[in-house]
């Protein structure tokens, strides 16, 4: 579970305009990316978009389109994908392998009985990521001439380390994990910006793009990062599951009261009866020396000035091997190309 900071963080988070990030360099967790397009892109009953060999076609869909609609603002995106994942984060794995399970299960059943509103909701939290669609993306990012980047761990802390050294101005995510890496800035709902339904509801909301600062969210609850590492322990973070009961209001309030981590164990045992799942020194000490590595930021540049769309691949790939449209993702592939390419646009060009 990603650590649950919403209700705090509606205090520090402000909405901008995507314009607000032209020429700017974002981290994009692709982890995180692509799965919003494989659940959100599907059908009335939850089916995603496949190919004729039954292949999920959806991330290749939200990837396209979404990221020119990016490079159109001048948004310099750069995805970064998950390497392998740390052993304090199997538990988690394993418990969203069987959610996922139960969520299939409900599709299918829901499916069969015609509830359709029902069957999608259980499709969306039955997505999953496999190897197909990880170097599908990457295929498919490269022929668009938009670099990616292979974190050897988690890709947020990459993401995170980005920022921190100023490779990159903010990491995009909609997770707050990235707080907890260290990201000073992190940007939400990028691919995701217009009118969305709500699950199981006849409403629709205008999801808008947020940006909130770690310095902003500390300074407004008196606090620093290693207590926002703690508060992310007591609610559950991916890698612990947090004690329950214990909310993001109670858990600021309990990390002001204390000044260490064996204070805050020690509370945990005398109010709750409670020990952490996993070793708390180890969780922080992930959060705070996380696997990565260091980009240079003038070596990124040549990646990125070197990087070039590819017309003739795109299409091969996206039309010829997975059958979608020629005609529009052709119309798509010129825009690609006229935003790479110049025109007089504040695009790629103020990358460099």
């Amino acid at each position: 579970m990603a650590v649950d900071f919403g209700k705090l963080v509606g205090e520090v988070k402000e909405q901008i305009e995507m314009e607000e990030l032209a020429g700017r360099r974002l981290a994009i967790d692709a982890y995180n990316t692509i799965y919003q397009f494989i659940s959100i892109i599907r059908g009335p009953d939850g089916t995603p978009l496949t190919d004729s060999k039954n292949r999920v076609t959806s991330h290749l869909s939200g990837l396209f389109y979404r990221t020119i609609n990016v490079l159109e603002k001048g948004i310099v995106p750069i995805f970064i994908f998950d390497g392998k994942p740390p052993l304090l984060k199997q538990r988690t794995l394993e418990a969203r392998a069987n959610q996922r399970e139960e969520a299939y299960r409900g599709w299918q059943q829901a499916r069969a009985k015609g509830q359709l509103e029902e069957a999608r909701g259980y499709a969306m939290a039955s997505s999953k990521i496999n190897e197909w669609i990880i170097e599908s993306s990457k295929e498919l990012l490269g022929y668009m001439g938009v670099p990616y980047i292979q974190a050897p761990s988690e890709g947020e802390a990459q993401a995170a380390r980005m920022v921190m050294e100023g490779t990159a101005y903010a990491a995009a995510s909609q997770d707050y994990d990235l707080f907890l890496f260290g990201s000073d800035v992190i940007i939400r709902n990028l691919t995701v910006t217009g009118r969305r339904k709500l699950p199981g509801k006849n409403i629709y909301v205008n999801v808008e793009i947020e940006r909130i600062l770690l310095h902003k969210f500390l300074s407004h609850f008196g606090i620093d990062r290693k207590r926002a590492i703690w508060m992310g322990m007591l609610v559950g973070t991916d890698f612990n599951e947090g004690i329950e009961k214990v909310g993001p209001k109670t858990a600021l309030k309990i990390v002001k009261e204390h000044g260490s981590l064996d204070e805050i164990v020690a509370y945990v045992k005398e109010k709750y009866n409670k020990e952490f799942d996993a070793d708390p020194y180890e969780v922080e000490r992930f959060f705070l020396e996380p696997d990565t590595i260091e980009i240079q930021s003038a070596e990124l540049e040549k990646v990125i000035s070197g990087s070039k769309p590819d017309r003739g691949a795109i299409i091969r790939f996206l039309c010829s091997e997975h059958e979608f449209s020629e005609e529009r993702i052709g119309k798509y592939a010129d825009k690609l190309l006229e935003v790479r390419h110049g025109s007089g646009q504040k695009g790629i060009n103020s990358w460099l």
